[in-house]
């Protein structure tokens, strides 16, 4: 089934090295990290319209789009807009993007950013309230109070950017979502070495080198490991369950702090002539986007909601896809989904699909790495995904579908169905 009338297309991006949190681009903010991505994707083709978004909250902008595209000294006649659905974020703009094709609008830019390095250090609202009330009445008191501000009175990100209602962080949820379905340290280990051994190959191999651009201070993703070994995964302590001794996420097995920008096209056959020939593009079929209760089937496990039910609408099963791209907030989250869309009586009840998939292909996932390795710079992931998955889907025959899947803090997900024209 193809949810749109006429087709719609993803096109392979530009994106920046990814960056360690406090390293190489750690200088940049939100906007000035994404304007070289959209210079750079500008000079292959003017947009109609620009999609972009960011996570984390900074106030010195209001819509990072077009506070990006300005900045960009790029032609201000093109209209921006501003997106956020945390790590699912440029994935949302590239379904947004779709929508909008048609009367005139035939090539969308989408993208997003995220300098992890440099989250703002905000006021409480109680502290921000009792310094407006005071400046409006007396602009000499409020400077006084606001040298008397204690650490209570800021919202700092010394959490990890917990999920707000629960207070924990993705990790900490993520735990208990690998107790529950009986997710190895041995298997997580694992599946990182294998994420980090395809990323460097990847680089070595030359498959980054068009999707990349260089910077002054990075020209290579700063974060996969040619050095990582099982022993050395299998050394490092848990890095949130520390208390128990059964914690298994580590910083070896979960996506690490990064810095970058990423972005990719989304457009009609016309808007696809206006791009590079031989540039690599992929129909978009199909998209899902879910939620679940975080309070019970965990934070992060919407996708098991999700692709079921996009396989099902198109009457697909699992050998029907050629690759699956799947972010890596974990490894412990790739596992988890795994596990739990190859459970029959977990996608009967959960996802209301009764048709049975068959068997999983793990040779199929993340063929070039995953976050876990190259990072995830939290509004950055949608488009680098995208981007890979168009890629590595362009080397295979016509008619091969790839699914790129992308959970989402507030136990959200989005999942894309593409094939390669």
């Amino acid at each position: 089934m193809r949810r749109f009338a006429e087709p719609v297309f993803v096109a392979a991006g530009l994106r920046t090295p990814f960056g360690r949190g406090g390293g190489a681009l750690a200088s940049y903010n939100a906007v000035s990290l994404s304007v070289p991505v959209v210079q750079a994707m500008a000079a292959q083709a003017e947009p109609d319209l620009l999609v972009w978004g960011t996570v984390i909250p900074n106030l010195g902008w209001s819509n990072i789009a077009r506070e990006t595209w300005l900045d960009a000294k790029l032609n201000p006649n093109v209209p921006a807009f501003s997106v956020i659905l945390a790590c699912s974020t440029s994935m949302t703009a590239s379904f947004a993007a779709a929508g909008m094709l048609g009367g005139g609008t035939d090539l969308i830019m989408v993208g997003g950013s995220e300098v992890m390095s440099r989250p703002s250090i905000a006021l409480t609202a109680d502290a921000t309230k009792r310094l407006t009330d005071l400046f409006a009445q007396d602009a000499t008191l409020a400077l006084a109070a606001l040298q008397s501000l204690t650490p209570s009175d800021y919202v700092l990100p010394t959490k990890g950017w917990a999920n707000r209602i629960t207070g924990r962080t993705m990790g900490d949820h993520m735990e208990e979502t690998a107790k529950a379905w009986r997710i190895s340290r041995e298997a997580q280990d694992d599946w990182a070495l294998k994420s980090h051994q395809r990323a460097v190959a990847g680089w070595e191999h030359g498959f980054f080198d068009d999707l990349v651009i260089t910077l002054p201070e990075l020209a290579l993703d700063a974060n996969p490991r040619a050095d990582t070994s099982p022993e050395r995964l299998a050394a490092l302590k848990p890095a949130f369950d520390r208390t128990s001794g059964m914690g298994t996420l580590t910083a070896g097995n979960s996506s690490p702090i990064t810095d970058g920008a990423a972005g990719c096209w989304v457009a009609t056959e016309a808007g696809l002539a206006r791009l590079p020939p031989g540039a690599p593009y992929a129909l978009l079929v199909d998209y899902e986007v879910s939620a679940v209760d975080l309070h019970i089937e965990g934070i992060l496990m919407a996708p098991s909601y999700s692709i079921p039910r996009l396989l099902a609408r198109n009457r697909l099963n699992f050998s029907d896809i050629a690759l699956w791209e799947i972010h890596e907030a974990f490894a412990a989250q790739v596992l988890a989904n795994v596990a739990a869309i190859t459970d029959q009586e977990w996608v009967r009840g959960k996802a209301g699909v009764q048709a049975a998939m068959g068997d999983f292909d793990w040779d199929r996932v993340n063929p070039n790495g995953g976050s876990v390795a190259i990072g995830h710079p939290f509004g950055a992931t949608g488009a680098r995904d995208l981007s890979q998955a168009v890629k590595e889907l362009w080397a295979m025959p016509a008619g091969s579908r790839a699914i790129v899947s992308i959970c989402a803090d507030g136990g959200q997900g989005t999942v894309a169905l593409l094939e390669r024209p």
